[in-house]
């Protein structure tokens, strides 16, 4: 794929992101709790991917599938965690903390992922630089707070 392309996928797919915590919001004064707007999110996704899915006549390899770690199907509960939380704490810390400190989250994690090595992915060790970048982040919500 293209580079430009895929960079250019990869901001959109963020944007989206940063339209989920408003959108399910809106669903939780609806459902009355941020684990129900999940739910109703997470089964839109679910239908819109098995659609997917029928449409590119993927098939999984099961065989291979029941060899993999325990971990390897985590991918679900922690994107429903994502959802549930970023629906509740939207309407309290606002829209730009709230996913500041998610992507603050996410990169310090990526951070340890790649130091150790971790789910198979090639070491990329923790330097000054790279906790820098991240400490730099972590401030911006400081500044979007108090703006």
């Amino acid at each position: 794929m293209n580079p430009a392309l895929l960079i250019a996928l990869v901001v959109l797919a963020g944007a989206a992101t940063g339209l989920q915590a408003p959108t399910n919001t809106l669903l939780t004064r609806v459902f009355g709790s941020p684990v129900g707007s999940a739910l109703v999110s997470l089964t839109v996704g679910t239908l819109i991917l098995a659609v997917a899915v029928l449409a590119l006549g993927l098939r999984p390899n099961w065989s291979a599938a029941r060899q993999l770690p325990w971990y390897a199907w985590a991918g679900g509960a922690y994107g429903a965690l994502f959802v549930s939380v970023a629906a509740f704490s939207a309407p309290r810390l606002g829209i730009g903390p709230t996913l500041i400190l998610l992507v603050s989250g996410q990169l310090v994690a990526a951070l340890l992922i790649d130091h150790f090595g971790g789910f198979g992915l090639a070491r990329q060790p923790l330097t000054w630089m790279r906790v820098a970048g991240v400490a730099l982040v972590v401030a911006g919500v400081v500044l979007v707070r108090r703006g």
